[in-house]
């Protein structure tokens, strides 16, 4: 597995340059860079206007990509969770009218599964309901909350309970509400949205009727390995800072990177962002052959968000007050970090279910 260097530059001297710009909300002229560049969308089916790249190839530059937050958007990838789910299991309707726009950046998809007041480990206490009238169209209703970039959507697809189960159901602009943009520390993107039965036609179902928790999961394994991936990108531009910063910042007679605590802070953030980086890339490979790898990737997930948290501290730390402002792009780093030991499943759900598939695979099989 091997880096881009073409697009570790663009990261690097495009989007991480703009990434105040780009919390803004700006940026868009950015895009066209990375079309002109012929890094738009490559992970995306070349019939619907991407690059056509195998998950493989496409794992072996995420951490490039990752290096920014704003990487994934700016290139066009950001899409390829919502792509994958609609091209497999969207009505033809939905496929045709929404797919290549969505490839091509103009039009924009949020997922919805989590709520206010239910635990995120527990999909099961959801209570956004979708019901199906006599006439065939859906009536949805509930709230939903970190929802990300549900302000500027076209379409949600909102996981619901139908009946005893639960579905997948795409609701239009429109047909919901934005609550509030929630502050995450210090930073916005993620949104509350309602749903006050709204009506939704039949071909807005996204896969079976009670399959929703199905589409879901499949949507985890390649969505965490990604999340692990590209954090693995930020943690070792942390390691860039660092060094860069230590090797030119003179304290009395020589530089920081003299210093023995500083040599100790390079080395446990190397240490934990080197293994972080193979259990990723262990991940990816079996999710890349079509593996779900639950053991793997959790422990990719955790490792990453470890190893950025490491890294940024100590990139901070070598940098002294001056870690603390903006300018350095390490604050925002931080919150990702510490963003990242809870998005996609906290960190205690992964270290207690992976523990016990661990310790159920050592169990021997009862006495007869």
């Amino acid at each position: 597995m091997t880096g881009d260097s073409r697009l570790r530059q663009f990261v690097d001297e495009v989007v991480i340059p703009a990434e105040s710009e780009l919390d803004a909300g700006g940026g868009l002229e950015l895009r066209k860079l990375a079309r002109d560049a012929g890094l738009w969308a490559r992970p995306l089916p070349a019939e619907l206007g991407g690059g056509s790249q195998s998950l493989a190839d496409y794992f072996a530059v995420a951490e490039d990509e990752g290096r920014s937050d704003h990487g994934p958007d700016v290139v066009g990838s950001s899409s390829l969770l919502n792509v994958r789910m609609l091209a497999a299991h969207a009505h033809p309707e939905l496929r045709d009218a929404v797919l290549t726009d969505l490839v091509a950046g103009r039009v924009h998809v949020s997922y919805a599964m989590t709520e206010p007041g239910v635990a995120g480990s527990d999909p099961s206490g959801l209570r956004t309901t979708a019901e199906r009238r006599a006439d065939g169209w859906w009536t949805v209703s509930g709230r939903k909350w970190f929802t990300s970039g549900a302000a500027r959507a076209d379409l949600v697809l909102v996981v619901a309970r139908t009946g005893d189960a639960f579905s997948v159901v795409a609701v239009p602009a429109g047909g919901f509400r934005v609550e509030r943009e929630l502050d995450v520390l210090g930073a916005g993107g993620q949104h509350e949205i309602s749903f006050d039965a709204v009506r939704v036609p039949p071909t807005h179902l996204v896969g079976e009727q009670g399959r929703g928790m199905r589409l879901a999961g499949e949507r985890l394994a390649l969505g965490r390995t990604l999340r692990a991936l590209r954090w693995i990108g930020q943690a070792q531009r942390c390691l860039d800072l660092l060094a860069d910063r230590a090797v030119s910042r003179v304290v009395g007679d020589g530089a920081l990177a003299d210093r023995q605590l500083v040599q100790r802070l390079a080395f446990e953030a190397e240490l934990e962002v080197r293994s972080a980086r193979l259990l990723a890339r262990e991940a990816a490979a079996l999710v890349a052959a079509g593996e779900r790898a639950p053991v793997e990737v959790s422990l990719a997930k955790v490792a990453a968000a470890r190893a950025l948290h490491t890294a940024v501290d100590a990139a901070i730390q070598v940098y002294g007050a001056e870690g603390l402002t903006a300018a350095t792009g390490l604050p925002r780093l931080l919150r990702v970090a510490r963003s990242a030991r809870i998005l996609d499943g906290a960190d205690e759900l992964h270290v207690t279910t992976t523990g016990r598939r661990l310790l159920t695979r050592r169990q021997a099989p009862p006495a007869r």
